[in-house]
């Protein structure tokens, strides 16, 4: 069955722009909400709970896992993340159209296996030197082998890029962003989303 929402994934390497992108794709479809995910992490400088993550003790994400709460859920850097499927719920109750899910491959290949009207986009960096370099410059305190460890672990996720439905190059930001709103566009013109106005019209 049709799912009655626009499903979009958006997954990427850390420091490609995924987050930029992601809030550019929000602020020009209001009518797309972002799925809060679940973590075990930490929050960073400037997260609320809530809004960027609803922040859990281990255990309690253990226990939600375990009752079958998460859409998906996968392990990053020794950190797990989940989707809860009451997002979905949250989203139709708001009167949304969309709902953008930023989360790993993994989490990727297990939401695609039970939705799989899902639109999974891969961002990608222009060079892994490039890459590099915006982790360096992020302002934080990696060391030199924080930054490698992180580097061996994109171009890990680079390799499933052959996954996704579409991938963009954040080589320009405003390339990317145009491309990214593309894909929205060009995915809500498709005949299954477009048969109940088809329908409709013949039915004149």
């Amino acid at each position: 069955m049709r799912d009655d929402l626009q499903l979009l994934i958006i997954s990427s390497p850390s420091g490609a722009g995924k987050t930029t992108l992601t809030r550019r794709l929000l602020s020009a479809f209001p009518d797309f909400i972002f799925s809060v995910s679940h973590t075990t992490r930490a929050p960073r400088k400037g997260e609320t709970d809530g809004s960027d993550y609803h922040f859990v003790a281990r255990e309690e994400f253990v226990r939600l896992r375990d009752e079958g709460a998460f859409l998906e859920w996968a392990e990053v850097h020794g950190n797990l993340y989940g989707t809860s499927l009451a997002e979905l719920d949250r989203a139709r109750s708001l009167g949304k159209r969309g709902i953008l899910f930023d989360i790993d491959y993994q989490g990727a290949r297990q939401i695609k296996a039970k939705l799989p009207s899902v639109t999974a986009v891969f961002i990608l960096p222009p060079s892994l030197r490039e890459l590099e370099r915006r982790l360096r410059s992020r302002g934080s305190d990696d060391d030199d082998e924080t930054i490698a460890r992180r580097l061996a672990k994109a171009k890990a996720e680079i390799e499933h890029y052959g996954f996704f439905d579409y991938v963009v190059v954040n080589d320009d930001l405003d390339r990317a962003t145009a491309d990214l709103h593309g894909i929205v566009r060009a995915e809500r013109c498709r005949r299954t989303q477009r048969a109940l106005e088809a329908e409709a019209l013949l039915r004149e």
